[in-house]
């Protein structure tokens, strides 16, 4: 006895011979000649406690097991984003080598070429392999933003961001003769961006619509910064965009609609607003018989960490 004990477990058989769970406590009480006088014992009946006891060592086994897959999977999905990294940079790579092999040789046979059927032809190969160009660039994009860490910018704010806009504009023109874009940016501010990312933005926003648009009718582009922010629309007129079918997915990989030009991959959109999101922006859409237009919103400086 030692004087007490505490906490005992122990199994009392009953009268039917099935075992009761008890706890037992016993005190020992003796005289000042140290003579046992009696024992105090009580018994608690611990079924309940014993099952909490049997549950907790359950648990942290289990809690054990999950940290250790928990680690696993970690582990795994650092491998995984190392795969990423290498896929993405090994298809920019094999994919772009080829296309500039074509334009080099396209730009050769240009300066030797007689007829006017023959400088069509390169000019047709030259256009075909700036779209090819463009759809890597989208697809290289897409890994980026769905398989890999989103999509990377290069902030400068020391550089202009107007001149930027303005080439792209100019570079839809010229591509898209026939067609009128009217620019208009006011932007008096530094704006904290990545400029040829905000120019493939509106690149994207602009080649929309003009492909979905009204071709009697202009595309509007305005710029501007606006207090805290900086704010790029563009609108255009032409069939809404129908509210409850399209408007949810608009912004989703490979979504195109019903009306949509089959030449892309559908991945413009989603790009752009990949690219507002990198940027701590946002692009909406609203869509009416009188126009549809995409706004993108960011603030000229990053929301510090």
């Amino acid at each position: 006895m030692q004087g007490s004990f505490e906490e005992f477990a122990i199994d009392v058989i009953k009268a039917n011979g099935q075992p009761l769970q008890m706890i037992a406590n016993a005190k020992e009480r003796r005289d000042a000649q140290d003579k046992s006088l009696s024992i105090s014992l009580a018994l608690i009946r611990a079924t309940d406690r014993r099952r909490y006891e049997q549950e907790l060592l359950g648990t942290r086994e289990l809690a054990k097991a999950a940290g250790q897959i928990a680690e696993e999977r970690l582990q795994r999905e650092h491998e995984a984003h190392e795969l990423r990294e290498q896929f993405i940079a090994v298809l920019g790579h094999d994919l772009r080598n080829p296309l500039a092999s074509i334009s080099a040789g396209a730009r050769i046979l240009d300066r030797t070429a007689q007829t006017e059927k023959e400088h069509q032809v390169i000019a047709m190969m030259q256009t075909t392999v700036m779209r090819m160009a463009g759809l890597i660039d989208d697809v290289l994009d897409l890994a980026r933003g769905r398989l890999g860490g989103g999509i990377g910018l290069n902030r400068d704010q020391g550089k202009p961001l107007e001149p930027v806009l303005v080439g792209v504009v100019d570079e839809l023109r010229l591509a898209s003769p026939g067609r009128v874009i009217h620019a208009d940016f006011k932007i008096d501010r530094p704006v904290n961006c990545d400029r040829s990312r905000l120019g493939q933005l509106l690149s994207n926003l602009v080649g929309n619509a003009l492909t979905h648009g009204a071709s009697s009718k202009p595309v509007f582009v305005h710029g501007e910064t606006r207090g805290e922010s900086f704010e790029l629309w563009v609108s255009n007129v032409g069939q809404p965009i129908p509210e409850a079918a399209a408007m949810e997915k608009l912004f989703e990989p490979f979504f195109r609609g019903n009306h949509a030009s089959r030449q892309g991959l559908g991945l413009g959109l989603y790009i752009a607003s990949q690219i507002a999101k990198a940027h701590g922006g946002a692009l909406t859409v609203s869509s009416t018989t009188d126009e549809t237009r995409f706004t993108f919103t960011m603030p000229l400086l990053p929301a510090e960490s």
